[in-house]
C-alpha cells in the first residue's frame, strides 16, 4: 500500500512537471489556439447552412433580415467529432407570430445539412420576443419537432423556407 501511495506522488509530481513544460514551451496554448479556431470555423459552417433559410412571409432570408448573424452561432466541442451548437436567433419585431416556425426552420436545415455529429439547441435572443420561453421549450422539444412536421401544411411552409431556389 505505502509503494502505491508513493508511485501515485511520483506519478503526480511528473504530471505537474510536464504540464508546466508545455505551458512555458507554449505548446498548451498553441493547442487552444487551434481549438478556438477549429469551433470558429465550424461556426462559419453552421451559419453558411442557416444564412440561406428564407423568412415564411417575406421575400428575404434570414440574413438579409438579420434573424440570423454569424454572431448568433456557438459551437462547443462534446467529443472527438461531436459538438454542441447552440443557435440564437432574433425575430424581426417581439411579438413575431412565425418565430416557432423560424426555428422549426433551423432545426430541419441542420439536421439535414450538417456532415457532423452535433446536439442542437435553438434559442430566441434574450429580450427579442415576447413569448422566449414557451417558443425556447417547443424549439427544442425533439417530440414536438417530429409532430409539428408530420403536419403536411407546416412540412410545405418549411421545405419551401429551407429548400434553396436551384435546388
Amino acid at each position: 500500500m505505502a509503494l502505491f501511495k508513493k508511485m501515485e506522488v511520483v506519478f503526480s509530481l511528473i504530471s505537474l512537471t510536464v504540464t508546466k513544460a508545455l505551458q512555458i514551451s507554449g505548446l498548451v496554448d498553441n493547442r487552444n489556439v487551434l481549438r478556438t479556431r477549429k469551433m470558429e470555423e465550424k461556426a462559419l459552417e453552421v451559419y453558411d447552412v442557416i444564412r440561406s433559410i428564407r423568412d415564411p412571409e417575406k421575400p428575404s432570408t434570414l440574413e438579409e433580415l438579420d434573424v440570423v448573424t454569424e454572431k448568433c452561432v456557438e459551437v462547443q466541442e462534446l467529443a472527438e467529432d461531436e459538438y454542441l451548437i447552440i443557435i440564437k436567433f432574433s425575430p424581426t419585431v417581439p411579438h413575431c407570430s412565425l418565430a416557432t416556425l423560424i426555428g422549426l426552420c433551423l432545426q430541419v436545415k441542420l439536421q439535414r445539412c450538417l456532415p457532423f455529429k452535433h446536439k442542437l439547441e435553438i434559442y430566441i435572443s434574450e429580450g427579442t420576443h415576447s413569448t422566449e420561453e414557451d417558443i425556447n421549450k417547443q424549439i427544442n422539444d425533439k417530440e414536438r419537432v417530429a409532430a409539428a412536421m408530420e403536419n403536411p401544411n407546416l412540412r410545405e411552409i418549411v421545405e419551401q423556407c429551407v429548400t434553396e431556389p436551384d435546388d
